[in-house]
């Protein structure tokens, strides 16, 4: 039986078939290498907020923001942000206002962003939320403890206080989602309306220059760090 010449018709069609079929294959992986490429040069970027804009608009050759959530916590950072800038200071021969230091207070850390004020109002329930007594008395804090020399030997922080770190330009970020909690919880101890307490407590901050409510402290953290800030939690 002959076989078929190359200038037959199966012949012809079969390498027709096979050439096509080689040429869909070849374009499936140049396009695959293609979308791989493009997939590796790609660079993300963060979405920029508005509300978050005050991150940039702190002077500082170098950025560095403390995430605390309790009252070791915050003291640590206190002791800390204290270090950072002096050390900054002696070394490198640098100003404060080379340095932008954020310190973010949430979940039991938050009502430290509170002035001495609501502390002798609502120190009660403020502490049976947040876990905290004072250290001198063993009952809760009538005053905002970090913001007091008096404590120095009994708190980690030796004696540096948020208004020492505000005067070298600190910033407190407070957590408003926990600020409304804790109005809930004071509320329902005192008889009194949770947004009413929210706003005082938000009028009240331990300085109004260098503290600010920020939506969430998580959040704050997070964009923190997509603005070029180092993150220290302790």
């Amino acid at each position: 039986m002959s076989k078929p010449s190359s200038s037959s018709p199966e012949r012809r069609s079969f390498l027709t078939s096979l050439n096509a079929g080689a040429a869909s294959l070849a374009a499936l992986a140049l396009s695959g290498v293609a979308r791989a490429q493009g997939k590796s040069t790609a660079r993300w970027e963060p979405a920029r907020h508005e509300k978050d804009d005050w991150f940039d608009q702190l002077p500082g050759k170098h950025r560095l923001v403390f995430d605390t959530i309790s009252l070791e916590h915050v003291t640590n950072a206190t002791l800390f942000a204290g270090n950072f800038i002096r050390v900054n200071q002696a070394d490198y021969g640098l100003q404060s206002t080379d340095l932008a230091v954020v310190v973010v207070v949430r979940h039991r850390s938050t009502p430290f962003g509170y002035n001495d004020a609501m502390w002798a109002k609502y120190g009660a329930p403020i502490a049976a939320r947040s876990k905290v007594e004072d250290p001198k008395t063993k009952q809760p804090p009538k005053i905002n403890i970090l913001n007091s020399r008096d404590y120095g030997e009994l708190l980690s922080n030796r004696g540096t206080t948020l208004e020492s770190l505000f005067k070298q330009g600190v910033q407190l970020a407070v957590c408003s989602t926990s600020t409304r909690a804790y109005a809930t919880s004071i509320a329902q101890s005192v008889g009194g309306d949770a947004d009413t307490i929210f706003k005082e407590l938000t009028a009240n901050l331990v300085n109004n220059t260098n503290c600010r409510m920020v939506p969430a402290g998580i959040v704050a953290v997070n964009r923190a760090q997509e603005r070029g800030y180092s993150l220290v939690s302790i």
